[in-house]
């Protein structure tokens, strides 16, 4: 059984969604304080003028506040961000494969939170590229002590006896303590992915991942890493 444990993003780029595709239950670690210029309401794409963000604009409340407690100001985004994205990749060679199924998934929204609205993005996004590997909730565990330690929780809630890290986790993450339970931890690789075909030049990997789709449309796969 192989876990991954996350903090949702926004429209995430193509390495959380091969992180994603490599494990067998993903979690979704909205359990822990949110973080304002990060990727949990933003994130870049792809225009003529170079790269843009776009971002969610949401209710910082309190500084410990949490990711799944984070609501957004409003719903006028919505609609700010999807002419955004028509603005610049209609013109991408699978755009209207994919313009109904975005185009609604903005347009219906009306969720308030912003972990919830990241994670019925996700879950599109998982649907076009094919990936069925379950996703849960940091809230369906019971999480106490260090960061360590509640990630490990989880872990054997799971049945794990393999979990696949962001390699920012190196940082603070106590592999000695994982590997007494008898759970491998593993480094996600984010190096080496190919090129693609871009709308613009220079070539940028770290974008969203609406970039590889509407540009590669079924093949975007092929420039994964973990299909």
């Amino acid at each position: 059984m192989k876990v991954a444990i996350l903090q949702s993003n926004y429209i995430p780029w193509k390495g959380y969604f091969d992180l994603i595709n490599m494990v067998d239950e993903f979690i979704l670690y909205d359990d822990v304080q949110y973080t304002k210029n990060d990727w949990r309401n933003r994130n870049r794409i792809q225009t003529s003028q170079g790269i843009q963000w776009i971002t969610i604009p949401v209710r910082q409340e309190k500084l410990a506040q949490l990711i799944k407690l984070t609501r957004v100001q409003d719903n006028r985004w919505v609609r700010k961000h999807w002419a955004t994205i028509q603005q610049n990749y209609s013109k991408s060679k699978y755009f209207r494969n994919y313009k109904d199924l975005f185009e609604t998934a903005y347009l219906s929204l009306e969720e308030v939170y912003l972990s919830k609205i990241n994670y019925k993005f996700i879950v599109l996004i998982n649907e076009i590229l094919g990936i069925d590997t379950k996703v849960r909730w940091s809230s369906e565990f019971k999480l106490e002590g260090n960061q360590t330690e509640r990630l490990l929780n989880i872990c054997k809630t799971c049945g794990a006896t393999e979990y696949l890290s962001g390699p920012s986790a190196q940082n603070y993450l106590d592999e000695e303590t994982f590997k007494k339970e008898g759970i491998k931890v593993n480094w996600m690789d984010y190096s080496g992915y190919p090129e693609y075909k871009q709308l613009y030049a220079p070539f940028e990997h770290g974008v969203s991942i609406l970039d590889l789709i509407f540009n590669e449309g079924p093949a975007a796969v092929k420039y994964m890493k973990s299909f």
